[in-house]
Order: C-alpha cells, then structure tokens, then sequence
C-alpha cells in the first residue's frame, strides 16, 4: 500500500504526460504499489500467453517487412509469376446451353482453358447428371448411398481460395463415389449471413440515397434486403458452376427460404420445450457500430505490439490502444491505497470491488476492507479469490462485472452487483453522472483520466501489448454488454458430442483434432442466440401482456410456430382467454450459426418426415475448415442429436487452411483474398489492385496487399483454367499443415493440361491412320516387354487410387496420377513405342491398343478433380472404343478398379525397368560430367574420375 500525497507540479506534469502522444513510464516511490492488468479480454479466448501473441505480432510484421523490401521470409517463394501470355482459342460453334458439346470438331493444336471449359457444365446440369435420381440408370449401381451439404457460403460475399479448396475436395469426393455407382446428393446452398448482409444493405442505400436504416420500418428495409439478395445473390452460385462443382441444383437451399425458416422456427419452440433455450441477462460481444451483439466467430482478434494509434466508427480522430492506465483506490479508514491497472479507465465507472488472491502475504491486512470510488462516492469490498493471478503485477485488480467476461465470472460467485456504465450505442449511461452522460466511451476515457489526475489517483501509464476484440463487420471495437438474451444450455448436448467421438458414432479426421474436441466442449459456455438485427429469422417467442396488468412484472415470454399457436399457449399458462391477452414478438433474430446449424437436416425437408429426409440422413460426411470446429460442427452435432436423435454425418473431415505464399492467412483485412476466378480466367495488376483499393483497408495495411501483389503479379495473374486450379489444391495434403498456395504452382498444372492435350492428339493420329481396329481391354494380349511395364505401372496407379481415395487421402491420389501421366506414359512409353507405331505388324496392333487403354483409364482416373478437360479429351477418344461407352458422359463411367488390371500387373517388369531408369539416370550424369555433344559421340568421352577407360552405350546397357 502506497501513503497518498502529490504537489500540484507533480500533478500538471503527469497531466501533461497522459495527453502526450508518446508513451513514458512513470516510476513513483513508495512500497505496496505495484501493477497488474484488468485489460478487456478478447471475447473469444485463445488462452494464448502474452509472449505467443508477441511471436505472433513479430512473425506478421517481418513477413509485411519482408513484402515492402527485396527481401523475403523464408516460407515465401521469392520469385514473381513468371508466364507468357497463351493464345485464347474459342470454341465458336453454336452450342445452344444444354446441348452437348461438338467433339467432332478440329482438334486445337494447343490447350485452352476458354475451349476446353465451354458449354460442358450446361450439359450436365441439364442432363440431370448430378442427382441421385441419375443412379436408377447407371448400369453399374450400386447399392450404397453418400451424401453431404456444402458448408453454406455467406451470400453477401464471393468465394475466395480456401473455398475453392473446399469445393475441389467434395467435388473430388462427389464425382469419384458417383462413378462407383452409389447414389449421390450434394447439396448446394447459401446463408443469409444476418450481419454481413444488414450491413452491406446499409451501406449501399447510405451511398445510393444517404439513408440509414432507421430511416425505414422494418417491412421497407426488409424489402430492400431481398431486391439486393435478388440482384447479387447468385454470384456466388456462379463461382461454383464455373468451379465445376457437381452440385444437385435442383434441391439448392437458402437459409431464409420458406421451408427452411419453418424448420428454424420448429427447432427454437421445440428446444424451448425442452428447456434447452432460456431467456436471461449475460454478458455478450457488442458492437456499438451495430448496436448488436454478435458471436465469437465474427470478431477478429487485432494484436497490437504497444500503443497504437487506430480508427473507429463514429469517431473523426484515432484512438489510443495498446496502453496501460494505472490508479490508485485510496482504502476507507486507512492512509494507505491498492494500485490498479486497465487498458480501459472509462470502465472504472462500474467497478464494483477490487480482487486479491486469498494467499497473498500483502493483502492479509486489507480483506474485508473497502476502497472508496472517488467519482460515485461507493465502497467496492475487497475481495479474494483463487482466480486472481498473485504473481502478477500488483496482485490486485479491478472488478467490472457489466464489462468484462473474467469479473463477470466474479460476480457470479461473490454475489458481487452488476453496474452498466457503457450503452448498448457506445455512449456513457446515466449512472455515470451528468459530468459523463451521453458522452463516446472513448472520448470519455481522456475525461476519467483527466479527473484522476486532478484527484491525486493517476498513477501513470505505459505502452503494453494487447489483443483489441474487433468487429469483422464494422470495424468497431468490441464492447462486452450486459444484455438480456436468449441463450442454449450446451453442457449435456456438449457431453453427448464428445461421447459420439470416444464411442466412435463419430469419426474425426484427422484424428489429432479429437483432442480439441473434447477440451473445447468439456469447458464450453451457454450460446447466445439472439441478434439486434433486423434481417434474418425473427425469434418466433412473445411478451405477454396480461389484461389489467398494471404493476411492473417480470418479462413473461412464451413462444410459438405462430402467433395464434404463442397465444393459446399464453392463455392456458395464465388461466385467461385467448383474446384478451396482448402479445408482442421479440424484434431479435437468431444467430445465423443457429439456422446454419440445422442444415443437414433442414435440407432435406425436416421437419417433414420427408423421402429425401429418410434417404440421405444422417449424411454420409461433413467435409470443412479446421477453423469451423466449434462455430458451425459442434453446433449441428448438438442441433442434430437433439432434434433428430441422430448424429448429422458419421464422417467429419477437416482440410487445412489456405495461406498466400508468404504463410499469411488469406483475409479481407490483410487484402490478400484471391478470387477464385481470377486464377481461372486471368487477371490483370490493375484489377487486382482495384479491387484492394475497394476494401476496408487501414493505409498501411492496403500498402502491404498492394506491395505484395505488385511483386507476386507484375504482369497479373495468368488464365490458369479450372481443372489446373482444382488440380494443384488436390495436390497439397489437406490432413496437415496449411497450405501456402501460389499461383506459379497453379500455372505449372496449366501445362500439365497442355501435356495431357498433346498427348491426346498424338493418340488420335495413332489411332485414325490406321484401320485396324483396338483391342478390348481382357483381349489386349501378346506384350511386349514395354507394355507389359506400362500396363503394370497402370494397374499399380489404379491400386494407390483405390487406397489412397478410401483413405482421403486426395493428394497420394492426384500424385501418383500426375507421376504415371507424365513419368511413365508421355516420358517413357509414348517416346518409346513411336516407331512401332507406325508399323502394320501385330506389335503394333497392340501398342495401339495399350496406349488407347492406358489413356482412356488415366482420364477416367482423372475425371473427379480435373472434370473439363478429361471430359473433353475422352469424348475425343470414344469413336476408337472397342465397345460402346456405358454412359454418355465420363461423368457417370465406372471409375477404374483394380481388380479389372489384374491380369496387367507384371511386379517382376516394375522392378526391373527401375534398374533401367536409374542405369539411365547415371548415363545422363556421366554424359554431363563427361561433356558429350553430337560432334562428341559418348563412346569417345573419357570420365573424369577414370581418364584411362571409356565405354559405348551398347556396353553400359547391353541390348
């Protein structure tokens, strides 16, 4: 404790100090002083200790250095995009949408992802391809059914790379099941998004016609919602056609549709029911920019090193973060004082006591004293408990229960009141005094500052690292509020969650992620709910009026799929008729992640005991994002085991997350996002930058987006096409770490759709200048040795297929099939059987034949991650089929077993050519060493390492 006394010059100085912009610290005399931290908490806890966030900062910030220097961090590829631009050719003849493609036409001489990609998704979403009703014709049907719902993009935004992820892996998944003859639903669908939509809305009619929101009633804004959801809304829809996603369009499903608001309205009264959902007074995420609360998932976490200077909505100048305020609480009766310290003094208003741990030596004296509030003139108890951190600063800190989540906890267990002294719009409330009243809680810190200092209790501040709470739709900066709400009790839900996993109703994959599973919902929170919102489900519950209610009563809520439905149950609950009772709807909407998490089912119809219900629930998996664990996976195992009483999917497989090549998560706030069909189509620098000049970018942050684009794209990005995009995400092995994507690596599988290309029109002129006939594939017999390799090396590329897909593991499959099409069949068979191809004679006859196989089941294999191309290539190649194709379509082939292979495995051929291919290997080395040239045959080089002997090739390999 520390003898209060200061002189009036120590008092201007340390006025002057705290209106500075730079940053001192203050070194006061005196025993028992010392500081500890009460900073605002990010609402949704990381647990991450101040030096990780410290690591975290430093990592960013020499990656941004790393962006605006010639420099580069060792996780980036330091080289530009380097590419050529390729002539566009057109597919130019008229195919009306829906009408297949002509495949009769000229070959190109060269790939185009323009011609390759024209017209084929029109055919097969008008062909009814993607449904599973397409099963009852497939002539190899299987009995087996594999379902899944896309997780529902917002429908404000467009999708980016790691959604691209997304759709190559379950179109991958999709296409590859639907090809071994299962019956397939993959359902596509949006959500309403209730904030990032209201919020877009907003800013649109501010732009248009300089209105706000409150400008209209409810049913007007609403109105202009939908003409905007009507005008934008199917961009999204777009971007996956264009992405060649298989998706059964005929069943799409938007989270405000009429049958799917019924179902949401369905799940609250029947968890009301069930006691599941309560009405009580919490403490949220607010966003005074938004006057609403919001769930973890849309707040961003924004580390700051020390004081930094920020902007925030509503007001002209920044604001200081990033500093720690210390004051003094003088304690009643005694001339002695307990220091605090906050990054936030304006909330000192409603401190309603000061913690200590029980077991701290400097505190025995003071528990059961009293400090007194020198603005409200209160006594705040000093109180212990376990919780406080003694060995942290001063041991002693500030209680704000209305405005923090760890005093929150306090006041729960000391009985501790709860005073509000920030409103729901920013603003300082009445309980303040008319000194604060009404005043913006940041310009209202300088004013409780100011007065602490003329009141001899300012104890000096310094810069202090921090993670500020912010709002990912707004900007604002996260308020935490009193607020009454509807909540969900998830503690016995969360504990059936984790028992599905540890009985292994549920799988997870991969499996580490288990773990998180069970830490995360063994220590999960009731879920807030309800939204200050206009747009989205309104809660269907009512306040009740009774008839000659005059005294204030306790709120009386009850609920109902109708109005008429709430009031009759209104009436039987409080013995009174029907009509004579007046009902008031909450004005709330739930929470977007509420309705989203009722997807699976909601889908497929329920409530309604619906045919699609009972056939594809559960679904067969869920496949998404590692950062959606706990927001939207969680919720629907809870949603759907309580509603259902069934577990949603059996299956829930988690991908990595996409980060750009310098290892940065790809965000809107970073201006790194990529649009999907940028890399599809090609853009240029220009546009690029266009488009991070159109968002919401602090200077320096839009400085490092645009830096690094100029850098990573100086000529923009190339048309890469889909089937290159799709391919090179499948590549990266998605079960661990993230994935830094550039687009170099997607224009190196642009070539490979350019091999794949001349591969095919070297068959083709194989295959047309000669009249007899291919063989079929159990009738191709009397091989060479070279075939024999090449058919071996395809039926073990079929094997590690087969494997590898049951395994997901997508990127053991897309390598071995870039290995066998490029390794073996273009660099070593097709250079090797050229001129036995030309022949008449038998050998040739079933050259023809193995080459014709070998490319027609590699673009089978193919077909579920590179859709357009294999489409095009193989429909090409059918005239020379030995046998019709069983479907007219690639799509809908039977993808290739290897047990049809069989009889083409040749082990003893695999393991003697790599003998010859490493023989070849040391040939190339040696004629390198050696410097051989045409002039120079390799018979008259002398090696190096062995000038007296030389030898011919015939002598190295023999025959």
């Amino acid at each position: 404790m520390f003898e209060h006394s200061m002189n009036g010059t120590t008092r201007t100085a340390l006025l002057k100090m705290w209106r500075s912009c730079r940053v001192r610290t203050v070194i006061l005399t005196g025993t028992g002083r010392l500081c500890t931290t009460n900073a605002a908490k990010p609402p949704s806890s990381s647990g991450h200790s101040s030096r990780h966030q410290a690591e975290k900062q430093r990592r960013r910030r020499e990656r941004e250095e790393a962006i605006l220097s010639n420099q580069d961090t060792k996780s980036a590829d330091n080289k530009a995009v380097n590419w050529s631009s390729k002539q566009r050719i057109l597919y130019s003849a008229q195919t009306p949408p829906g009408t297949k493609k002509d495949t009769s036409l000229p070959f190109p001489a060269s790939y185009s992802p323009d011609y390759v990609e024209s017209s084929w998704y029109q055919w097969w979403e008008k062909e009814g391809f993607f449904s599973p009703e397409q099963h009852e014709r497939l002539s190899h049907a299987v009995d087996q059914t594999f379902s899944l719902c896309i997780p529902p993009p917002n429908v404000t935004g467009t999708l980016h790379l790691g959604h691209a992820l997304t759709v190559a892996i379950e179109d991958s998944l999709v296409r590859w099941r639907r090809m071994q003859g299962h019956r397939v639903l993959w359902v596509p669908g949006c959500d309403h998004a209730g904030i990032a939509t209201q919020t877009v809305v907003e800013r649109r009619l501010w732009r248009e016609q300089a209105k706000r929101r409150q400008d209209f009633t409810r049913e007007e804004f609403l109105q202009e919602v939908w003409k905007w959801k009507n005008e934008k809304g199917d961009e999204i829809y777009h971007q996956l056609r264009k992405l060649g996603a298989s998706l059964d369009w005929s069943r799409a499903c938007f989270t405000m549709d009429p049958d799917f608001s019924r179902a949401v309205t369905v799940a609250f009264v029947r968890l009301c029911d069930s006691g599941l959902i309560y009405r009580s007074e919490g403490l949220v995420n607010w966003s005074c920019a938004l006057e609403s609360a919001i769930s973890d998932i849309e707040v961003d976490s924004k580390e700051l090193p020390g004081q930094t200077m920020l902007s925030v909505p509503g007001y002209e100048n920044k604001v200081e973060f990033g500093t720690m305020f210390s004051f003094a609480y003088p304690i009643e009766g005694h001339n002695v004082e307990v220091e605090v310290s906050t990054t936030r003094p304006e909330t000192m208003l409603g401190d309603v006591a000061v913690a200590v741990h029980p077991d701290d030596p400097r505190y025995q004296a003071v528990h059961g004293k009293q400090c007194r509030h020198p603005f409200n003139n209160r006594l705040l108890p000093i109180i212990t408990d376990p919780v406080v951190d003694m060995k942290l600063g001063t041991g002693a800190v500030k209680v704000t229960p209305a405005h923090d989540h760890t005093d929150f906890l306090l006041s729960q267990r000391h009985s501790l009141p709860r005073l509000t002294v920030i409103g729901g719009d920013g603003t300082m409330t009445p309980s303040c005094g008319q000194w604060l009243e009404g005043v913006k809680r940041f310009d209202a810190r300088h004013l409780v500052v100011d007065a602490l200092v003329e009141k001899n209790l300012f104890r000096g501040k310094k810069s202090h690292a921090t993670t500020l709470p912010v709002c990912s739709r707004s900007g604002d900066i996260i308020e935490p509020l009193l607020k009454k709400q509807w909540f969900v009790h998830c503690e016995e839900m969360a504990k059936k969650a984790i028992q599905a996993v540890e009985d292994g109703q549920l799988e997870i994959i991969p499996h580490y992620y288990t773990k998180t599973w069970k830490n995360w919902l063994s220590n999960i929170s009731d879920w807030c709910i309800s939204r200050q919102l206009w747009w989205g489900h309104q809660i269907p519950a009512y306040q009740v009026e009774l008839p000659n209610s005059t005294d204030k009563q306790e709120e009386q809520w009850v609920w109902g799929e109708s109005e008429g439905e709430a009031r009759q149950r209104a009436a039987v609950k409080y013995g009174v008729k029907p009509e004579a009772i007046t009902l008031t709807q909450d004005p709330d909407v739930l929470d977007t992640w509420f309705s989203s998490g009722l997807f699976p089912f909601a889908m497929l119809g329920w409530p309604e005991q619906t045919p699609d219900l009972q056939q594809f629930y559960p679904n067969s998996i869920l496949e998404t994002g590692s950062d959606l664990i706990f927001f939207w996976v969680a919720r629907m195992i809870m949603l759907g085991t309580e509603l259902i009483g069934q577990l949603p999917f059996k299956q829930v497989l988690f991908h990595s997350l996409v980060r750009d090549k310098y290892g940065r998560k790809m965000s809107k706030s970073l201006g790194n996002v990529i649009d999907p069909l940028d890399v599809i189509q090609g853009v240029s620098l220009k546009r690029l930058q266009e488009k991070v000049k159109e968002g919401n970018l602090d200077p320096r942050e839009q400085l490092v987006a645009m830096e690094a684009q100029r850098k990573d794209f100086p000529e923009g990005i190339p048309e890469c096409g889909t089937d290159a995009l799709r391919f090179a995400l499948c590549l990266h092995k998605m079960q661990g770490e993230d994935i830094n994507l550039s687009v170099s690596q997607v224009l190196s599988y642009r070539h490979f759709c350019n091999k794949m290309w001349q591969s095919l029109r070297f068959t083709l002129g194989v295959l047309g200048k000669h009249t007899t006939p291919v063989e079929k594939l159990e009738e191709t017999t009397r091989l060479s040795s070279m075939d024999r390799w090449i058919c071996s090396r395809l039926y073990s590329t079929v094997l590690r297929c087969e494997q590898a897909f049951e395994l997901y593991e997508l990127h053991a499959v897309t390598a071995a099939l870039y290995s066998f099409w490029v390794h073996n069949l273009c660099d070593v068979y097709m250079e090797h059987v050229k001129p036995v191809l030309v022949q008449e004679d038998e050998g040739a006859v079933v050259a023809r034949s193995v080459l014709y196989h070998c490319v027609s089941v590699s673009l089978a294999l193919l077909s579920p991650f590179m859709p357009f191309i294999t489409e095009e290539l193989w429909q090409r190649l059918q005239p020379f089929s030995p046998e019709p194709a069983a479907q007219s379509s690639l799509c809908l082939q039977p993808y290739p077993r290897s047990s049809q292979l069989v009889h083409w495995h040749f082990p003893e051929e695999e393991k003697d050519f790599l003998l010859v291919q490493e023989v070849i290997r040391v040939a190339r080395s040696l004629r390198s060493q050696c410097g051989m040239t045409k002039e120079k045959p390799f018979g008259q080089c002398v090696h190096p390492a062995r000038p007296r002997s030389s030898f011919t090739l015939d002598q190295l390999f023999g025959h």
